[in-house]
């Protein structure tokens, strides 16, 4: 029994034992900073051993839970399967290798550094309470929790262009949750639970669909919001440039998949073999799938396209979901793929957020003009960001082609199926959205192939010599970080049965992944021939298009040129100005009504009322103070110790007395000053008014605004609770 509480107890030590170990890394960083920087290493390394140890009990057939009741009435309950210790284990290694690539990185020209520890800490462990969580209120607790912590990164450097973006994710992070919330309460009350393993049943057993399809499309919205899907991922684009490169690699690499993660949870329980729900997903995928690598294609910053490249291969996993949904008990390769995907891009994002850090620490630049060349005769670097990008792209022999493949063959698997069914034409939509599949992995190819030319086969004009002999460009910690994040990618490219598809059946039951007939024959030639389609087409794009169209030449040298339409912005050219003019019609209807009779009726009433009220409640409270301060001067202070006659209840009378004295003082200088309240009072509420918006401006680009409009939501929440 104290063997299987302390298994029990491994669950809450990976949720709060980085929590902790932030305050304490911070203490120490108020006194030794090379200390704290070996402290937070050797947290991130005994949060990594926690997590490794906790998959060798999965492994074992173990299955751990533990919880802490009565938190919001709720509780608060974790649980250890098969995903879910997989992404323990994924949080460990991407904060072990980002922990040792940050000495190096904030080294110099970095300010903050104590502040950026503490919440890289704190947000580990949110993020690895999100992957635990065994309920949805649970996950909404931690997933909160994990987007205002997170938002310190985004706006770390503090400059306009860190605290625009910073103030954009902390946006979507908040209306997201809200609306996730809002989604919660709907799902409750359909259905009576939010534990996830409960959900399939009572979903079913729910005779009202449409306020369970109410529920599920506010939760989507939510968890979509972080994952970066479409349309609600514009802060990825403009947050990851901004950000240091280490909160960069995790933004992308983990704190995506804790959205993927509960887009998982509705559509393998609640939508469970859904047509509608896994179109819904689909048509959401390609769009992401397609306008991310779109972007990246454009984009002239080495971190802006990594980002714009983490939305398109989230569409990629979103694929993957939605054809697990559409092939319902068929489903062994697409969720399975869906799975392996979510792993790669988490290992791919940080290898290559990792490689930018490096460029960047070295450079402080990120435009491609001005970094080509950098990784010339730099084994290390040029090692780790090739692995990065053909992984990525999906080449035969790396993990992304096994992953990419499985939800190839998913799709053309339901195409067959559809067409055997007597279903053509609905099966050549189907043929289409592969082709978009296809396509969006060529452009992939192509941004990657523009990255890896720029970095390590291009030479800078002018400062080419200098890139080459700068030594040391990196760590020792740096590069080992780098070199055994990359090794990983052809060691599970090269044995996908061993390896990947282990992994598959150990975590794929989260997904309601079926087991596989037989074996997958990852390099037979039918397999083999989408990649090379992929392949091909990103050869193409980047002869026929980037080099040609993106780039020009100036004085004899090639720069790469940004093309992209500023007028494409979608937050600045659709959502900023809708909020702008609902705030515009707010306005304007405080202002309808005639002038006197809202003073009348409204104004004048409401001045005299709160008068009256304030002057009934503190003319009490001084009362009450007077009453208090007296028994300690007569009980505490006094030298004496004898018992004084009426003097608690002359105390208690004054007491009594001050409420009617302040009363009466307040209803009299309302009546003296009533002419002089009545004639400002519309100067003073258009002051008062003035000053409200005035501080609403002011307070939108500071995090402040976000934690009001969360507790406003918290008030909402709470009115909910108690009249709905």
């Amino acid at each position: 029994r104290d063997v299987r509480k302390g298994e029990d107890d491994m669950l809450l030590f990976l949720v709060f034992f980085p929590m902790l170990a932030a305050v304490c890394g911070y203490l120490i960083g108020r006194k030794d900073k090379k200390l704290r920087d070996r402290a937070v290493q050797i947290f991130s390394l005994i949060e990594f051993g926690v997590a490794a140890a906790a998959m060798g009990l999965v492994v074992a057939g173990k299955e751990l839970s533990a919880g802490i009741p009565g938190f919001c009435g709720f509780g608060l309950s974790f649980k250890l399967d098969g995903f879910r210790a997989l992404y323990a284990l994924v949080a460990g290694v991407m904060w072990l290798m980002t922990s040792l690539l940050s000495g190096d990185y904030f080294a110099h020209h970095y300010r903050n550094r104590n502040r950026y520890y503490f919440f890289f800490l704190l947000t580990q462990g949110a993020t690895v309470g999100v992957f635990l969580s065994a309920d949805l209120f649970t996950t909404f607790i931690f997933f909160e929790i994990m987007s205002f912590t997170s938002y310190t990164w985004v706006a770390h450097d503090e400059t306009p262009g860190a605290k625009r973006a910073a103030e954009t994710y902390l946006a979507v992070a908040i209306i997201g949750g809200m609306v996730m919330l809002m989604g919660l309460f709907l799902l409750w009350n359909a259905v009576g639970t939010l534990a996830i393993d409960e959900l399939y049943e009572a979903a079913k057993a729910c005779p009202n669909k449409g306020r369970i399809w109410a529920a599920s499309i506010c939760i989507l919205f939510g968890f979509g919001a972080k994952a970066g899907m479409f349309p609600l991922h514009i802060w990825l684009p403009k947050a990851h440039p901004v950000a240091p490169a280490p909160a960069s690699a995790l933004l992308s690499g983990i704190l995506t998949k804790s959205g993927i993660f509960g887009v998982i949870v509705v559509s393998a329980n609640i939508f469970r073999a859904s047509t509608a729900w896994g179109n819904l997903i689909l048509v959401l995928g390609l769009i992401t799938m397609l306008g991310g690598a779109v972007l990246a294609v454009f984009s002239v910053n080495l971190k802006r396209t990594l980002a714009c490249s983490s939305m398109s291969q989230i569409g990629f996993i979103l694929t993957g979901i939605a054809m697990g949904c559409l092939l319902g008990e068929e489903n062994a390769l697409a969720a399975r793929g869906a799975l392996l995907y979510m792993v790669n891009h988490s290992l791919f994002k940080l290898i290559l957020f990792m490689a930018a850090g490096v460029v960047y620490m070295n450079l402080h630049k990120l435009n491609l003009n001005d970094v080509r060349g950098f990784g010339r005769k730099k084994p290390i670097l040029h090692f780790a960001f090739l692995m990065g990008a053909v992984g990525l792209m999906g080449v035969p022999g790396f993990s992304g082609y096994v992953s990419k493949t499985l939800i190839h063959e998913g799709i053309v698997e339901y195409a067959e199926l559809l067409a055997e069914e007597g279903m053509g034409a609905l099966a050549l939509l189907y043929r289409g959205a592969e082709w978009i599949y296809l396509f969006s992995g060529g452009l992939t190819g192509a941004y990657m192939i523009k990255l890896y030319i720029c970095l390590f086969w291009e030479k800078h004009p002018t400062q080419q010599i200098a890139y080459e002999t700068k030594k040391p460009y990196m760590g020792k910690l740096s590069a080992l970080a780098l070199f055994l994040s990359a090794a990983i990618v052809p060691i599970l490219g090269l044995t996908p049965n061993l390896t990947m598809d282990k992994i598959a059946d150990i975590a794929g039951g989260f997904l309601n992944a079926a087991t596989p007939a037989h074996a997958v024959h990852y390099f037979s030639l039918t397999n083999i021939k989408g990649a090379c389609i992929s392949l091909v087409i990103g050869l193409v794009v980047y002869l026929a298009f980037i080099r040609p169209v993106l780039t020009k030449k100036e004085a004899g040298v090639r720069e790469y040129v940004d093309l992209w339409p500023s007028w494409l912005d979608i937050e600045d050219r659709v959502y900023r100005p809708a909020i702008y003019g609902l705030l515009d019609i707010g306005g304007r209807f405080a202002g309808l009504g005639s002038e006197i009779t809202l003073e009348t009726y409204v104004y004048r009433p409401l001045i005299r009322a709160l008068t009256l009220f304030f002057a009934a409640v503190f003319g009490f409270l001084g009362g009450l103070t007077d009453f208090v301060a007296d028994l300690l001067a007569r009980k505490v202070l006094s030298a004496r110790k004898k018992k004084p006659e009426n003097n608690v209840g002359n105390a208690i009378t004054r007491a009594v007395g001050g409420v009617f004295d302040g009363m009466a003082e307040g209803l009299n200088h309302t009546v003296l000053r009533g002419h002089q309240i009545e004639h400002h009072a519309m100067a003073r509420i258009s002051a008062v008014w003035d000053g409200i918006m005035d501080a609403v401006s002011q307070m939108s680009h500071t995090m402040s605004y976000g934690l009001l409009l969360f507790g406003l939501g918290l008030c909402v929440t709470l009115l909910y609770l108690m009249f709905y």
